[in-house]
């Protein structure tokens, strides 16, 4: 890769990155049946430690916030001892760990959580998707409505998984608010018809996205905070509108956000450039984006042309621990098995082959 862009240093929030590069969250269905990261987990991540920022799978805060089997949770005392081993082998490789906090909503199933409780949502309306379970493929149900006083205990419990991330070792969090989970379900008006203070107006239906964000900075520190977002992204059944309302929403949503001071911005970005150049233009901190469909060849374009600070890679890094290292010598990629992409053991996680050294 030609490009200097990518390997100028770079200060986020509380840690020193080498470069502009990340590794992107990518689920992997590889934690025990309580949520506990794999023994091979600290493997895998300390093993792309060399991408610096390091942003972790997502990570249920509670027990209603798992949406698939074997992922992992970050809500008690043995998920902090389990992500303890993960944060040392990062940091022994030179990575700083955010780890992402995942709550799926009404993406779930109930034979896929501990509990086997009806999900929870905004409101009572179904994503109507497939979601791959133990037994196999079935449809999400209709989750139940939260209540006023739930969202609030919800938002607790974002604050306490930030917390649990803090005392495993973890650098940050990253709050998942896009592709079709919980909050990015309060900010779609197809899935959230609610007539309390988080629905109705674009205001209201970032209030809790807003309150989240508030309270797990208020927790750990606003520079140990970054966020997810995925304007207009069509997964898990979310359809936000037009263009124009996709913009209202997310200039008020990330302007009421700027004030905060998070760490970064993480946008996953699906083609709208005047929304990114505007939500760039109010932001003051780090942004991170990851534009949809990317090639190995256009990874520093967002970098170059001042739109971003930091590009995420995944595909590319789950296949090659050492991208760093390929993508600054021009060496050949490791193809993604899909296969293994999701469930398993070694084979298609801590197994694909690196550089021989010279």
């Amino acid at each position: 890769m030609t490009s200097t862009s990518l390997w100028q240093p770079f200060t986020l929030g509380r840690v020193q990155l080498p470069h502009r590069l990340a590794l992107a969250p990518m689920t992997r269905n590889r934690a025990d049946a309580d949520g506990t990261p794999g023994e091979l987990a600290a493997t895998y991540y300390g093993q792309r430690a060399s991408l610096g920022l390091i942003i972790t799978e997502g990570t249920q805060p509670s027990e209603d916030g798992q949406g698939y089997f074997n992922t992992p949770g970050i809500h008690t005392p043995e998920h902090v001892e389990g992500w303890r081993p993960v944060a040392d082998a990062v940091h022994a490789g030179g990575g700083s760990l955010f780890i992402q906090l995942m709550h799926v909503g009404r993406m779930s199933h109930p034979d896929n959580t501990p509990h086997g409780r009806q999900p929870v949502a905004p409101s009572a309306i179904n994503a109507d998707q497939e979601m791959f379970t133990q037994t196999g493929p079935q449809r999400t149900p209709v989750p139940r409505e939260l209540s006023t006083a739930e969202v609030q205990a919800v938002i607790a419990e974002f604050r306490h998984a930030a917390a649990s991330a803090i005392s495993a070792g973890a650098d940050g969090v990253e709050l998942h608010g896009a592709n079709g989970y919980l909050l990015h379900q309060f900010l779609s008006p197809n899935a959230n018809h609610r007539t309390d203070a988080y629905g109705g107006s674009v205001e209201n239906r970032s209030r809790f996205v807003i309150e989240v964000a508030q309270a797990v900075a208020d927790e750990i520190g606003a520079d140990r905070v970054g966020i997810r977002l995925s304007p207009a992204m069509p997964l898990g059944g979310i359809d936000e509108g037009d263009t124009e309302s996709v913009r209202a929403q997310y200039r008020h949503l990330v302007g009421e956000l700027a004030g905060l001071h998070l760490a970064y911005l993480h946008l996953h970005h699906v083609g709208d450039d005047d929304l990114l150049r505007s939500l760039r233009d109010v932001w003051p901190t780090a942004m991170l984006v990851l534009r949809y469909g990317r090639t190995r060849e256009q990874i520093a374009d967002e970098i170059e042309a001042g739109l971003a600070d930091v590009a995420p890679i995944g595909r590319f890094a789950l296949a090659n621990p050492d991208i760093v290292q390929r993508l600054r010598t021009g060496a050949e990629l490791n193809e993604v098995d899909a296969s293994t992409l999701y469930g398993g053991g070694a084979a298609g996680y801590t197994d694909y082959p690196e550089l021989t050294p010279a």
